[in-house]
């Protein structure tokens, strides 16, 4: 019998953290193996973070809108309302 195991999620907070410590840390496997994670999870982590800090780790894989983008989905929602 195959026990399929569910994907951990990590709170956006918890990788926040991770990555702080990691600037801290000089090794990154050690802290790794610490947290029981994998280091490649914490090198994702942090070139993610670094490459938007704003729209990284959304949560539960939805995409974070711009505010551009909630303004435009409003103001379309708001175009139709007032077409009914």
């Amino acid at each position: 019998m195959n026990h399929i195991k569910g994907r951990k999620t990590y709170t956006k907070e918890y990788k926040l953290d991770v990555i702080q410590q990691s600037h801290i840390r000089d090794n990154i496997k050690e802290l790794a193996d610490e947290l029981g994670l994998q280091a490649e999870l914490i090198y994702r982590w942090r070139r993610e973070y670094h490459d938007d800090k704003d729209t990284s780790f959304p949560g539960q894989g939805v995409e974070k809108k711009s505010i551009e983008q909630e303004e435009l989905d409003r103001v379309k929602k708001e175009n139709e309302d007032l077409r009914m």
